[in-house]
């Protein structure tokens, strides 16, 4: 059985984790250094208000101190924002990021689905949302939008990220804008909705961002959250865990935004190793979508696709190699897939692993 996200390395023999979008340069030496320095302080109470790392993110971002939160990891925040705006009806885009759902169910919101269309590449069309949030009445409070997507890895241009923040405004929806894998895009800021909301008249959008991915801190677990409404910063401050981001993570997270070489160094090295998967992948027959993040969405063609005992999933596990199965993401199955970009041996290793599965019987 599949498990409900990626790098679970945990529950199965796994030589090879392809399931799990982390940058494949690993830990920056800095941030190493850093960890391996604040273990000396561990016996004291990290600062409940990750004062020194919020300085350092409004400097890095250009937000005042008052506008940024941290969390542990951007899921975190996710939970928390839900249970301040407390949205009694949420848009939500599909396929998209698990976890909106799960933090919606906890305030009892209900939930209307935008579904993305197979014939469009699973790409959403801003012109055709705006019009349905116009039309539709079913009238909504907030929404979450996952950009570039996950899984799909397609993103939205700053341009038209701020018609659909105009419509919303005009609407009255607070807009949650998912920005943890941007920094993988070969122009971030042209996707990004900070220079947007920074000029003022968003206060009801947050921006999540996060250490996780792009600087290979997932178990360090920390992300943050940007927003003009400092009222909501306020009060996530007032209902989240006071301890929630350890001294480890705020640590590593200071030294983290001082690696903009390795950034850059990542972003080269993803930018490359996405085209020459791309390729790969459709040489082999598999329908590969157009993913302009750290990660592949891809379709297993086959005609037994399907075939729980054929399944993709089972075979590359079989062989210790992990895969993300997209089969519990809505309006998707089990002959959706996703996998990250790793370095040009890993990735010649899986592609290896891979052709074998499809010659097998040949």
């Amino acid at each position: 059985m599949e498990y409900q996200h990626g790098g679970d390395i945990y529950t199965n023999q796994v030589t090879m984790d392809y399931s799990a979008n982390i940058n494949p340069l690993g830990l920056a030496k800095g941030v190493k250094n850093a960890l391996l320095q604040a273990v000396e302080n561990c016996s004291c109470y990290p600062d409940s208000r990750c004062s020194k790392l919020i300085t350092e993110l409004g400097a890095f971002h250009g937000f005042s101190e008052k506008q940024l939160i941290c969390g542990n990891g951007a899921a975190d925040l996710i939970f928390q924002i839900v249970q301040v705006i407390k949205p009694r009806r949420a848009l939500l885009i599909a396929p998209s990021f698990l976890e909106y759902e799960q933090a919606l169910e906890t305030v009892s919101a209900e939930i209307v689905w935008y579904d993305l269309k197979e014939r469009d590449g699973f790409h959403l069309s801003v012109k055709e949302i705006t019009r349905w949030l116009k039309e539709n009445d079913q009238e909504v409070d907030m929404l979450f939008l996952c950009n570039p997507n996950n899984p799909t890895g397609f993103a939205l241009p700053k341009e038209e990220m701020k018609e659909l923040l105009d419509v919303c405004s005009e609407k009255g929806i607070y807009c949650v804008i998912d920005e943890c894998f941007n920094e993988f895009l070969d122009d971030p800021e042209s996707y990004s909705v900070l220079e947007v909301i920074s000029k003022g008249g968003y206060d009801q959008v947050f921006v999540l961002k996060a250490f996780t991915k792009i600087y290979a801190m997932a178990g360090v677990r920390l992300g943050y959250g940007i927003t003009t409404g400092e009222k909501t910063i306020e009060l996530m401050n007032r209902i989240r865990q006071p301890w929630s981001v350890s001294a480890l993570a705020q640590a590593a997270g200071e030294a983290a935004l001082g690696e903009t070489e390795y950034v850059k160094e990542t972003r080269k090295l993803i930018s490359g190793e996405r085209e020459y998967l791309k390729k790969n992948l459709k040489d082999m027959g598999f329908l590969v979508y157009d993913s302009m993040a750290n990660y592949l969405f891809f379709k297993d063609t086959r005609e037994n696709a399907r075939n729980v005992e054929k399944l993709l999933y089972n075979e590359l596990l079989d062989r210790q190699v992990l895969i993300r199965s997209c089969s519990n993401y809505r309006g998707l199955d089990h002959a959706y897939y996703r996998i990250c970009i790793k370095q040009r041996m890993e990735n010649d290793a899986f592609l290896a692993v891979l052709k074998s599965i499809l010659t097998k019987g040949e």
